[in-house]
């Protein structure tokens, strides 16, 4: 069974930084895509970020496009999101999250219990 652990989170002003770590463990690590989606109170959960399997392919929200960075390490099984130029508008629930490298669309096999991001204005 995968699990995913996140860490990371905090309280940070705005236009600060943050770097969000996911340890992943339980299955081949490069099986699977890995993303990241926030979720804030009343809202549904957002996408946020995801890293191919094997390459460095990406892909972001447009909301976070040329601030945040998502990056694996294979060796270490963990997923990042650095999040720079932070906005009040970020504060939220951060989800890491890890599909089949064989899925298609948009459903995603195994999440993490989130770490919360705060930023004060």
């Amino acid at each position: 069974q995968v699990q995913l652990v996140e860490s990371g989170g905090g309280l940070v002003q705005a236009g600060g930084s943050l770097r969000l770590s996911c340890a992943f463990s339980g299955r081949p690590f490069n099986l699977y895509n890995m993303g990241w989606f926030r979720q804030t109170p009343g809202k549904e959960r957002e996408f946020v970020a995801a890293v191919r399997w094997s390459d460095p392919t990406t892909n972001y929200a447009d909301s976070v496009k040329g601030r945040f960075t998502i990056s694996r390490n294979n060796a270490k099984n963990t997923v990042y999101l650095q999040m720079n130029s932070l906005k009040p508008d970020d504060t939220a629930v951060y989800y890491c999250a890890a599909k089949s490298r064989v899925r298609s669309g948009n459903q995603w096999d195994y999440w993490g219990q989130g770490t919360q991001v705060t930023v004060s204005s």
